[in-house]
């Protein structure tokens, strides 16, 4: 009759008219135990990610054998009820990834029950702050509350238990300093404190933490040094610090720090060279200091990480490209590489000896970089998303760009480019058929200048595959073939010097959402084939030379006349290229032509009157003076 109150009759896996002695104790995610001396009694309920919906009954409270609670991953709502934490027995509850609401109250809860091993809150939208009825847990190992509305600063209770192994709080507004008492958590594994309001300095306790592999404090207030005993951990395995305002030197001890896997130090206030010392965490696979007050060259001894995979050192002041790459193509395993910013106006090496086997992401952008697209880049067979925009590369495209099997972004916008597109991007195979699959950073891998948002990824594998060439000059007909790359999700093309006609075959770009050709020297028709590009949102073909009627229907009926403006022969009504139409103008030039008109007349109309006196009343002037007169009034 229980299950009756609290759950829908359309919990997968339950039979409600089941007959059968077992009862609910064969249904899917319960579990019954004979040893408590009462029976079959249910002793867990395992109803992860049911799709549940509703509210938590008060009722659950009558399985007092209960040990393991998960409700995690469904549509559950409304508040706890107060009974919830008067389970005697219970070891885990597990209600993450919900909707549930109000203040978190568990006073009491483990002076009833001193087994609970693992709370966990994540993912609703509980506010208020931080129970502060933790004392008695002393059995507790996992501790989250991430991903809430929680405010205030930690209670003291919290750091009085001994056997917590792992503590999740990020995600909150949870302000004040970070207590000293954290490191009476002697068993701690993992703290994660990051996306909230904590402000001073890093307390100096990380010597007491002898077990802590992962130290997240992302994104805070944090101002002041690296403490001592923190960069002298020799159990950390992943260090994030990013976005605060830590300051002073990178001043990492590896030899201590044997077991650094990950360090991200990006958006701070970290000044001087790049530390030497960090050749020595030769375990380091990902290292991010992008965004900093650092400067100078890459340390030679950097081509000792022979395990880094991921590197970002955007906007770091660094000089010498050449140096650069030449000590970097030595970690074998780099897989990404973020160096935009740097390097200001200095040429890229053509350098046929570089050699990066297995990089599959470059950023190389915003350096104002001199010269043309290098011939090493055709080696790197696994390259996925390249960015080289921002710069001032000259020269053509490479045909070798379609041999890249992989190839999803490109982006060569804002540079001197010349020539015509390499009939090669159609052949562009990840874009005709493939499915794009990336490993992604480990989390807040700043790829961009802070302060540049158009230069922001948020997530590699989310990005759109992307073809942009806007802004260089490029010249040459738009070719059919493009129409091949069905993947294809954003075509730029925008501020070049194309001309010929828009190719029917841009209807096979299937998913297409955004297709700029604006300011160039296209001619011809809009084709009304393109109508069948049912996901595109964002067209622009503005400051053509167009002709025709614009197509109407599907996605066309939603695009704005700033798209076609400045065609002087696209109307909305029945034309052809051939007969007179009214041009599509742009607001600014309606108002000038409007304005104008009678100025223009007026003008006119004076130069007759005047040109018509000068002669009635010059005839009598000396030929000289009528003509200069003459000559004045025309120019």
């Amino acid at each position: 009759m229980f299950f009756r109150r609290v759950f829908s009759p359309t919990t997968p896996g339950w039979n409600w008219n089941s007959t059968d002695s077992p009862g609910c104790c064969t249904w899917t995610g319960v579990t019954c135990d004979n040893s408590t001396g009462f029976g079959r009694r249910v002793v867990g309920l395992e109803l992860g990610s049911k799709r549940l919906v509703g509210k938590i009954c008060g009722s659950l409270t009558d399985l007092n054998q209960l040990r393991v609670l998960n409700f995690s991953h469904n549509f559950l709502e409304g508040s706890l009820p107060d009974d919830l934490f008067n389970l005697q027995n219970i070891e885990i509850i597990d209600i993450g990834n919900n909707a549930f609401v109000g203040s978190i109250n568990i006073k009491g809860m483990c002076t009833i029950s001193t087994k609970i091993r693992v709370l966990n809150f994540s993912h609703n939208y509980f506010s208020g702050e931080v129970p502060k009825d933790l004392a008695n847990c002393t059995s507790l190992q996992h501790l989250s509350f991430d991903e809430n509305s929680l405010s205030g600063s930690l209670p003291e209770s919290l750091f009085q238990l001994k056997n917590l192994s792992e503590l999740n709080l990020q995600g909150n507004s949870i302000s004040g300093s970070l207590s000293n008492g954290i490191g009476n958590l002697s068993n701690l594994v993992k703290l994660d404190i990051s996306s909230n309001l904590f402000s001073g300095v890093i307390p100096d306790f990380f010597m007491r933490l002898a077990r802590l592999e992962r130290f997240s404090a992302m994104s805070n207030l944090f101002t002041g040094h690296l403490p001592t005993s923190l960069v002298n951990s020799p159990s950390l395995q992943m260090l994030f610090l990013n976005r605060n305002s830590l300051s002073g030197p990178i001043n990492l001890n590896c030899s201590a720090m044997k077991n650094l896997v990950s360090l991200g130090l990006s958006s701070n206030l970290f000044h001087g060279p790049i530390p030497n010392s960090l050749f020595s965490c030769r375990g380091l696979k990902s290292l991010n200091l992008a965004n900093n007050n650092l400067s100078g060259e890459l340390p030679n001894n950097f081509k000792n990480l022979k395990s880094l995979t991921h590197l970002a050192l955007v906007n770091t002041s660094l000089s010498n490209i050449l140096s650069a790459l030449s000590i970097l193509q030595h970690c074998r395993n780099l897989s990404l590489l973020g160096l935009t910013r740097n390097f200001d106006d200095e040429q890229i090496p053509n350098d046929v000896s570089l050699e990066f086997k297995n990089l599959n992401s470059l950023f190389l952008a915003n350096c104002q970089l001199r010269g043309p697209i290098p011939e090493w880049l055709s080696r790197c067979h696994k390259l996925q998303f390249l960015d080289l925009s921002w710069n001032h590369l000259g020269g053509n495209i490479p045909s070798w760009f379609g041999k890249f099997e992989s190839l999803f972004y490109l982006d060569l916008s804002n540079n001197s480019l010349k020539g015509e597109i390499p009939k090669s991007l159609a052949e562009l195979r990840s874009l005709i058929s493939g499915k794009v699959t990336m490993e992604e950073p480990v989390p807040s891998f700043e790829l961009y200048p802070a302060g540049l948002p158009s230069l922001i990824y948020r997530q590699i594998s989310s990005c759109r595959p992307t073809i942009d060439l806007s802004y260089n000059i490029l010249q040459g007909p738009i070719w059919p073939g493009l129409g091949n790359l069905r993947r294809l999700h954003v075509l730029n093309l925008k501020e070049n010097k194309f001309s010929g006609p828009i190719p029917n075959n841009l209807s096979g770009m299937t998913g297409l959402e955004k297709l700029d050709l604006s300011h160039n020297k296209l001619s011809g028709e809009i084709p009304h084939s393109l109508i069948d590009l049912s996901f595109l949102s964002n067209f622009n073909v503005s400051y053509n030379q167009l002709c025709g009627k614009i197509p109407q229907g599907s996605q066309f009926d939603t695009f704005l006349n700033t798209s076609f403006e400045g065609n002087n022969g696209l109307c909305y009504a029945e034309c052809t290229c051939q007969s007179e139409q009214i041009p599509i103008l742009s607001i600014r030039e309606r108002k000038r032509t409007i304005i104008g008109l009678p100025s223009i007349i007026g003008a006119a109309t004076g130069f007759v009157l005047t040109v018509i006196c000068c002669f009635m009343s010059g005839l009598a002037l000396p030929k000289p003076h009528k003509r200069k007169y003459i000559r004045f009034v025309t120019s």
